[in-house]
């Protein structure tokens, strides 16, 4: 946080006028009258400085429009959000498709995707199935995505992680 007007307790300091121009060493005090006359404020821009470096500017209007770039960029940002595609391991061609496409989608918006095979009763005998069915739909997506690890047993799914190349 800036130190504003009375806080600055320094014996002197450099000076900096609204636009920008030096206007040399002073006390504090003085640079205080020159504040008011302008009717801004004295604002200590860079405490480290020897002497500290302090601005004259309208405190509130910089506050707001700092508060205005931060939410700017803020909108610019993309988080990385995991989406999941479920499947079982009896999945059917047509079916097999359409998750692969949606996935795709997910990882074209640069998500990374958890694509899981969930067995029930007797399917959890036949697990190589659900195995092979992960590795092909991870590499149907390969010019897309990589395999972050090998498919993973946990409980009654089993699940690997893909994530966007880079680049695109």
């Amino acid at each position: 946080m800036h130190q504003l007007n009375e806080e600055i307790r320094d014996s002197e300091i450099r000076l900096i006028g609204a636009t920008g121009e030096q206007l040399g060493i002073m006390s504090a005090a003085q640079a205080q009258r020159i504040a008011d006359e302008q009717g801004l404020d004295l604002v200590k821009i860079s405490p480290q400085a020897k002497p500290p470096v302090c601005k004259l500017m309208d405190y509130g209007k910089f506050r707001f429009e700092q508060s205005k770039r931060e939410k700017e960029a803020r909108k610019n940002q993309h988080t990385v959000e995991i989406k999941e595609v479920r499947m079982s391991p009896g999945i059917d061609v047509g079916d097999f498709n359409t998750k692969l496409k949606n996935a795709q989608k997910f990882l074209s918006e640069g998500n990374r995707v958890k694509v899981s095979v969930r067995f029930r009763g007797r399917e959890m005998a036949h697990t190589e199935i659900g195995r092979d069915l992960l590795l092909r739909f991870a590499e149907q997506t390969g010019e897309l995505a990589s395999l972050e690890k090998e498919p993973k047993m946990e409980g009654r799914s089993m699940s690997i992680f893909l994530s966007p190349k880079a680049g695109k």
